[in-house]
């Protein structure tokens, strides 16, 4: 499986951005797939995720800001991040696993697509 991961760039605090992945390869092994990110000096920390069966999960910080969404037919999941705060600057990896549970920690995430850097400038 590889992850396409786009979207990310320079946006002003309380704007927006939209990050794309393309999911490709032996995509019907993939139940989760979603964001996670990494601030520099800080550990890498999952943002959202989503099932095949659409079930969503959430970072307490990011919830009421962020939707995830998954267009199962091109294999690509979308992070729509609204109201965007300095604190969210990172570098967001995609990332992809074979059970609904798989992105709920790092070592259970079975891909990982390069990341994308979202700056976000106060």
């Amino acid at each position: 499986v590889q992850l396409q991961a786009s979207g990310g760039g320079l946006v002003q605090a309380g704007g927006s951005l939209r990050l794309s992945c393309a999911a490709s390869g032996n995509t019907f092994s993939i139940n989760a797939i979603g964001w996670y990110r990494q601030a520099p000096g800080k550990q890498r920390e999952l943002v959202a995720a989503i099932s095949s069966g659409g079930s969503t999960n959430y970072a307490d910080s990011v919830k009421g800001r962020f939707t995830i969404s998954r267009d199962n037919g091109k294999n690509t999941v979308f992070l729509q991040m609204s109201s965007l705060k300095p604190e969210d600057t990172a570098v967001y990896y995609c990332a992809a696993g074979t059970q609904a549970w798989s992105l709920k920690q790092t070592t259970t995430v079975a891909h990982w697509g390069q990341g994308t850097l979202v700056t976000v400038s106060s």
